[in-house]
């Protein structure tokens, strides 16, 4: 009887999540509290406008720019469970940014935009 109360549950579940009448614990809110993190694409630097490996290397050398790691421990502070797959340095509106990709838990990539001076969350 447990074993079939608990497929039950399990199955139920499952409909639950696939028919998206039961949200993930994986929904992040933004510093403002929005729920929305992602940077639309309008809003998304072009691949061109980004840096180079060499050029990231060299604008953190030169103190221009604070180190990757401080902004993706930035990022980290509105998306907690979310995965960094990918950081580029690029130009946004006449100022540098890191541009963040994250896998969250839910299976979505979202993008997070760092001033790069200032480490600050930028929203979009």
């Amino acid at each position: 009887m447990r074993i079939l109360l608990a497929l039950l549950l399990i199955g139920l579940t499952i409909a639950g999540f696939a028919t998206g009448s039961v949200d993930t614990f994986a929904e992040e809110t933004g510093a403002n509290g929005t729920g929305t993190v992602a940077v639309p694409l309008s809003a998304m630097p072009a691949s061109d406008a980004c840096l180079s490996a060499a050029d990231l290397r060299e604008a953190v050398a030169d103190k221009r720019v604070i180190e990757p790691v401080a902004a993706i421990k930035a990022a980290r502070q509105v998306i907690p469970r979310a995965e960094i797959q990918r950081a580029r340095l690029c130009r946004h509106d006449e100022t540098l940014v890191y541009l963040l990709t994250a896998l969250r838990r839910d299976g979505r990539f979202v993008h997070v935009m760092v001033g790069a001076t200032t480490g600050q969350i930028i929203e979009p």
